[in-house]
């Protein structure tokens, strides 16, 4: 949609533009968008750790504030020791964390809890297939979780509603079946990330969040690699190292809204996989890591492109958990 106006549009005039499905105003001679959604939890947008293992399994959730840099505070508990990579998505108000492994057992749970407070999770309902290894997306209305394994590898996608409690139901399929894939999301658009099916990928895949169907191939990572933290802003998406399956500092990006395989963006700090990430559309958090627990927080500037660096430590090096955020791409 252009940002240049019609001839005689009046100073002042308001659209939605159907590309982003943002809020425009006209000012001068040009269309601006609205600051619609600006999380304001402790002066920025919140992301949250939560489970994995410590070595062992564990139900601890720890957030920072992403705009400053520092240590991770204590957020509260899952309602279970949950491990083996669960999925994550959130909305402006609430995180959500749904499969993973409670020790021994796949689960298919899904816990609830509300960013603007610290306390323990609550119970939302089920995903519609039991099993870890899975990643989640989402917008502000729907949170998404696709593949995982049981461990015999899926291409299942399900979805709930976020702002209501409940049962996920199907989605479609991904082309492939598939595990440790990262994700990204624009309002619109959902994406797994590379993942291990069985070998490692660089297959990126895409689905339109806010109608159901089956995931097609959109293009191709710079590195196949297998659990990848993955961040976005509302137009380009991060994949941050991985597994390809030695740990891998890579770090790579494409611009959502078109086709094209993925560009070098940088280096992590540390050469790592199965970590929690998160994102405020402004910068990507890579946060601990498995394979070797650690409890290092780096950080990148979506928009630009250059090496991640120092952010902060988590409370306790972990890996294997789930990673979300009140200000991703997808809001």
């Amino acid at each position: 949609m252009s940002n240049q106006p019609p001839i005689g549009v009046p100073q002042g005039a308001i659209r939605l533009n159907t590309d982003s499905q943002r809020l425009e105003f006209f000012a001068q001679d040009r269309w601006y968008e609205f600051a619609t959604n600006t999380p304001t939890l402790d002066g920025g947008g919140r992301g949250l750790v939560a489970g994995g293992n410590n070595p062992d399994q564990t139900n601890t959730m720890q957030f920072v504030t992403i705009s400053t840099a520092g240590n991770s505070t204590d957020f509260g508990d899952l309602t279970a020791k949950t491990q083996a990579n669960p999925g994550a998505t959130g909305s402006s108000t609430r995180g959500l964390i749904g499969g993973g492994q409670v020790f021994p057992a796949n689960t298919n749970k899904i816990d609830l809890v509300t960013f603007s407070s610290t306390g323990n999770a609550s119970d939302f309902g089920d995903l519609t297939q039991t099993r870890r290894h899975l990643i989640g997306t989402g917008n502000q209305t729907r949170g998404v979780f696709g593949g995982g394994g049981t461990p015999s590898l899926l291409d299942v996608i399900d979805f709930v509603t976020i702002a209501s409690t409940g049962n996920a139901v199907d989605f479609g399929d991904l082309t492939k079946a598939v595990q440790f894939c990262g994700s990204a999301s624009s309002p619109i658009r959902g994406f797994f990330l590379g993942g291990q099916a069985p070998s490692d990928v660089s297959d990126i895949e895409i689905i339109t969040i806010p109608t159901t169907g089956n995931a097609i191939r959109f293009d191709d990572l710079t590195v196949g690699r297998r659990t990848i933290s993955g961040v976005s802003s509302n137009t380009r998406a991060v994949a941050m190292g991985g597994r390809t399956p030695s740990d891998s500092n890579v770090i790579d990006f494409f611009t959502m809204a078109t086709l094209g395989d993925a560009t070098n963006f940088g280096d992590l700090t540390e050469q790592k996989g199965n970590a929690q990430s998160a994102s405020d559309c402004v910068r990507g958090l890579r946060l601990g890591g498995g394979n070797g627990n650690t409890n290092v927080i780096d950080y990148i500037n979506i928009a630009t492109q250059g090496d991640a660096v120092d952010y902060g430590d988590l409370s306790e090096a972990k890996g294997e958990g789930a990673g979300c955020s009140n200000a991703h791409g997808g809001l």
